[in-house]
């Protein structure tokens, strides 16, 4: 009963907002069949490979592969790209498009997914932040310049059965030396963070802007874990800034603040539940 009770005032903060910023972890893209890489039994179920190794996804995320094993690298990175390049958004994507799109002051997307995800399902690039970065953008391992660079139309064969890269790797637009994601990894002192740097300002413009028209935001935040907590601090931190309301949709990790809403669902039931009792 408590779940029907929160969806029902979830429903009715978000309805009557003036604004949406939808924050976003991993769990938004559980539904549309991706993993979200939680402990390592998970993440090495998706790469049995990798768990031969014994490698967890923390040590795996890190920028050293690429000078110490650059076929495994990107046999990791590039597998995912390819994944993330043929994976359709589930339809929660779609309905909370229709919900922000509605808002007189439009919406705002946070998230630290590196897919793509919610570019695909049509939010426009300029209001959304990717903290952490975008697999679909490059850069030069040896950071030869600040240039990123749009991996479209770039391809990379990976062996799945060893989850290495086949030759040619990508290279460096600038210095043809080898090239990587645009992705902050652990122990990065290279990621180049001007494009997300970009986006940050473009969402503390639009901050500012609801601010300065005192328009009510909702918060809605889907799939965020607390093993990285980039995402949920940034939406405890909006909702308390703007006075709105955070709602959180998250089967695991869904404790809130005081008199924020809790909906303790997977990210498309909740996002869908909330869509119908909207509408």
């Amino acid at each position: 009963m408590l779940i029907e009770d929160n969806l029902r005032r979830a429903a009715q903060i978000v309805a009557d907002a003036d604004a949406i910023m939808i924050s976003a972890g991993a769990g938004m893209g559980v539904d549309s069949g991706l993993p979200d890489f939680r402990g390592n039994e998970g993440f090495w179920k998706a790469y049995p490979p990798i768990a031969e190794l014994g490698i967890s996804f923390v040590d795996m995320a890190n920028p050293r592969w690429f000078e110490t094993r650059p076929r495994l690298a990107w046999g990791f990175y590039g597998h995912r790209l390819n994944l993330y390049r043929r994976t359709e958004p589930h339809k929660g994507f779609a309905q909370l498009l229709e919900l922000a799109e509605k808002k007189q002051g439009g919406y705002f997307v946070f998230t630290s997914n590196v897919d793509g995800q919610f570019q695909k399902a049509g939010f426009k690039e300029d209001f959304i932040e990717e903290c952490h970065g975008s697999i679909h953008h490059f850069q030069c391992t040896g950071v030869c310049s600040d240039e990123i660079w749009d991996a479209s139309g770039i391809k990379v064969n990976v062996d799945e059965s060893i989850l290495e890269a086949q030759n040619p790797l990508p290279a460096c637009i600038n210095c043809s030396r080898l090239a990587r994601p645009n992705i902050l990894m652990f122990g990065d002192w290279r990621w180049i963070g001007k494009r997300s740097d970009r986006q940050s300002m473009n969402m503390n413009k639009w901050m500012q802007d609801i601010r300065d028209k005192d328009m009510k935001i909702a918060v809605l935040e889907v799939g965020a874990g607390q093993a990285v907590p980039t995402v949920r601090m940034r939406s405890e931190y909006t909702a308390q800034m703007s006075g709105g309301t955070l709602v959180r949709i998250n089967p695991r990790d869904h404790n809130v603040p005081l008199n924020q809403i809790s909906i303790p669902l997977g990210g498309g039931e909740g996002i869908d539940r909330l869509y119908q009792l909207i509408n």
